[in-house]
């Protein structure tokens, strides 16, 4: 059934060897089941130079869910209502809404049972006011056409507004905010725009084109060693906690005891990575650079001082 959507919906032919590699699985059990649907009269078609597709017009009766799908569409649910924009929030709940309308009613009455049931990260759930996100769904359409775009933007810092005009690449989701990350015709480099600091995004007729193919780590993780270069001592009691929400990449790592690990990493904003350090308290010790030693101490002696 993954085969015959993927060779439906894809925008190009697709070949046995990606058919394969997407699965995991070797060319002759792709062609295996190519003779299945066959034997099913699904029109899969051929061509020597592009590869396989199904005949335009095709379409795959509805699906249904088990009972274990259902279950991990409602855990997705949960976590999107679970977070802050208002907008998103609401299409979760139209979407939810829509797959209650065509199940029967055994499955609709155990998504229900599990609707109230089932709580993807309760402190944000429960503890954050909701609010306007920005329009994530209008910059999704900009990528996805590849067009640029225009808005105006107000800096963090001074709250000035500038007009901006950017080739979007890539929309994050920062567990309160969403973000794009595109090219700055202003500044000529890559950049990050907070969406909820945009005002009158619009999708300009003009397309842009890419020079290779997105590395979305890099521009997500900033992996190309751009920013400072940070050594910490982490210590191994919170290395799972410090390693699931580290804002970057972490490019080297080693263990100098049974109970530390020196890590290293790349990071542009030494301000905003020594708050998000404190939070680990004495578990994280900084080496180097100079520059965010001197900044903990400095933000240690100012909460001192409001004590």
């Amino acid at each position: 059934m993954k085969m015959i959507l993927m060779l439906q919906d894809s925008k190009k032919k697709l070949t046995a060897d990606e058919l394969a590699k997407t699965f995991g699985v070797t060319r002759r059990t792709i062609f295996r089941d190519f003779n299945v649907l066959s034997e099913l009269n699904v029109p899969v078609i051929h061509d020597k130079y592009s590869g396989y597709g199904v005949m335009p017009g095709y379409k795959v009766p509805p699906l249904m869910f088990t009972s274990k799908e259902l279950a991990t569409i409602l855990v997705g649910l949960n976590f999107v209502k679970s977070q802050v924009d208002k907008m998103l929030i609401e299409d979760a709940k139209g979407v939810e809404l829509k797959i209650k309308n065509v199940l029967p009613d055994e499955l609709k009455e155990f998504m229900d049972s599990l609707d109230n049931r089932t709580i993807v990260d309760p402190f944000l759930h429960f503890g954050h006011e909701k609010k306007e996100g920005g329009n994530w769904y209008l910059v999704s359409s900009a990528i996805s056409q590849q067009k640029s775009m225009t808005f105006k933007y107000q800096s963090k810092g001074d709250g000035k507004k500038t007009d901006r005009k950017i080739d979007p690449y890539l929309l994050v989701f920062y567990r309160d905010h969403w973000n794009v990350i595109g090219y700055s015709h202003k500044r000529s480099a890559i950049r990050n725009f907070v969406l909820d600091r945009m005002e009158n995004p619009k999708i300009l007729e003009e397309n842009y084109t890419l020079e290779k193919e997105i590395d979305v780590e890099s521009l997500i993780f900033n992996s190309n060693e751009s920013g400072d270069l940070v050594e910490l001592l982490v210590d191994k009691s919170i290395d799972r906690a410090f390693k699931a929400n580290l804002p970057t990449k972490i490019f080297k790592e080693k263990d100098v005891s049974d109970k530390i690990i020196k890590v290293s990493l790349h990071f542009g904003n030494l301000g905003f990575l020594n708050e998000w350090l404190l939070q680990f308290g004495d578990k994280v010790k900084i080496v180097s650079p100079d520059s965010l030693i001197k900044k903990r101490k400095i933000i240690l002696n100012e909460m001192l001082d409001n004590t």
